[in-house]
């Protein structure tokens, strides 16, 4: 019997852990879910929940009876001491050995990037996780009795824009309804190029419907500008200028976990971890990841640090390969190995608008994508909505990518994984 451990259960780690489950044999081999947290949260709706637009519970899933029913152990507790030659890990101390382990951590946020970042050591908010979204809903209900400057964006080396986006606009729009938007002015900084590039560039009408948007709601924008440090009341950029902020909401850089980065030679200077076309670690070949830990190239360069973002679908498709490919070398499936397609339709919610964006793929192949489309709609809020239902379901069900939901992904020319025409060589079961 093989024992497959995955760290982590947000986005990338129980859709996995599912998968892995319904590939292999009950009773044959054993699939164990490692988490500092007992509940699944939908990361994707944490700025409505800033806002005060959704409660935390709505989009959250108690996890330790869920996943006992489907025959997968869980274990809530801190990762440390990670051996990748003797295949060894430490939670809450004691000693876990496995035979395939699957990092999906998501990120550690790089607070101490700039100087008076974070809300606990700093002066800003963010939504990258539940116990921030909960700050951020605090110190918003607390901005709405002393409205002033609003200040929405990134700072170098960011690499998910879209909740700025999403913050910004939905922001904008409870001022009006409150009557409030004239006492406030906002202001987006960010380090993209341009506004509307996300961190990947090249998607057709992005940055016009984008810029379009903002210009429309009167917010001010600065792109391609750097962050020096925050104070409290002011943004220092690196060019001098003092912005001035009642309420401020800055997505920090994402780093690998600690306990990645103690390991000498497994992540790159960030912490993330380099991976094969099978999402291997290329020293390791029990060793897998999905998600945000995983290094990926920026497909261009840009005049500051913009990270590649991966989305919710890519995040889901290196976990569907995964799967597969542990399930291929453990006899439970025939076949090729494959590999995530890194395709991705993305909805941006921005009240009573928002964009859908579809990227094929979103790191161009030889320059260029096969597809490439943003379009904009009040239609677009209401299917954001429809997928978190949607989602959270599949999460309380234990399914991770169910056959309707890809013949609906083939429908629109989609897919999550592709093989990879080569033969398997090394990939052979410990």
């Amino acid at each position: 019997m093989a024992r497959v451990v995955v760290i982590g259960a947000g986005l990338g780690g129980l859709p996995t852990a599912y998968e892995l489950r319904h590939l292999l044999p009950q009773g044959s081999h054993q699939v164990t879910v490692v988490s500092n947290t007992p509940k699944f949260t939908f990361t994707p709706s944490l700025p409505w929940v800033a806002l005060g637009l959704k409660r935390m519970a709505d989009i959250q899933v108690e996890l330790p009876q869920r996943l006992e029913r489907k025959g997968i152990e869980f274990i809530q507790g801190t990762v440390t001491d990670l051996q990748p030659p003797k295949r060894t890990l430490r939670v809450n101390g004691e000693p876990l050995a496995y035979d395939y382990l699957v990092v999906a951590t998501g990120a550690e946020l790089a607070l101490d990037a700039i100087p008076g970042l974070g809300p606990e050591q700093g002066f800003t908010q963010s939504v990258c996780t539940p116990h921030h979204a909960l700050l951020a809903q605090k110190a918003w209900a607390e901005f709405l009795r002393q409205p002033g400057p609003l200040v929405v964006g990134a700072v170098p080396g960011a690499s998910c824009f879209g909740p700025a986006y999403e913050f910004v606009l939905l922001a904008e729009g409870q001022l009006r309804k409150r009557g409030l938007r004239e006492q406030v002015p906002i202001t987006f900084i960010t380090p993209e190029p341009y506004a509307g590039h996300f961190g990947i560039g090249g998607m057709a009408g992005a940055e016009e419907l984008v810029k379009r948007l903002l210009a429309q709601r009167q917010i001010r924008v600065l792109a391609n500008t750097a962050i020096a440090r925050v104070e409290e009341g002011e943004i220092v950029l690196a060019e001098g200028e003092r912005i001035p902020f009642a309420y401020a909401m800055l997505l920090p850089p994402f780093r690998g976990a600690q306990f990645l980065r103690e390991v000498p030679g497994l992540t790159d200077a960030r912490g993330f971890l380099p991976v094969t076309s099978t999402y291997q670690h290329p020293d390791f070949d029990s060793f897998y990841a999905v998600g945000v830990v995983t290094q990926l190239a920026p497909s261009e360069t840009t005049p500051l640090p913009v990270g590649v973002p991966k989305t919710g679908q890519m995040t889901e498709a290196m976990g569907m390969a995964v799967a597969h490919n542990i399930a291929l070398r453990l006899g439970a499936l025939r076949g090729e190995p494959v590999s995530p397609t890194l395709e991705a339709i993305c909805f941006a919610d921005f009240g009573d608008t928002g964009i859908l964006f579809l990227a094929d793929p979103v790191l161009p192949v030889l320059g260029r994508r096969r597809r490439a489309l943003a379009v904009q709609g009040p239609w677009v809020s209401w299917l954001k909505s429809a997928f978190e239902h949607y989602f959270l379901a599949k999460m309380r069900w234990g399914w991770a990518v169910p056959w309707f939901e890809r013949l609906s992904l083939q429908g629109v020319g989609l897919s999550l994984i592709e093989p990879i025409s080569k033969p398997l060589g090394d990939l052979v079961s410990p």
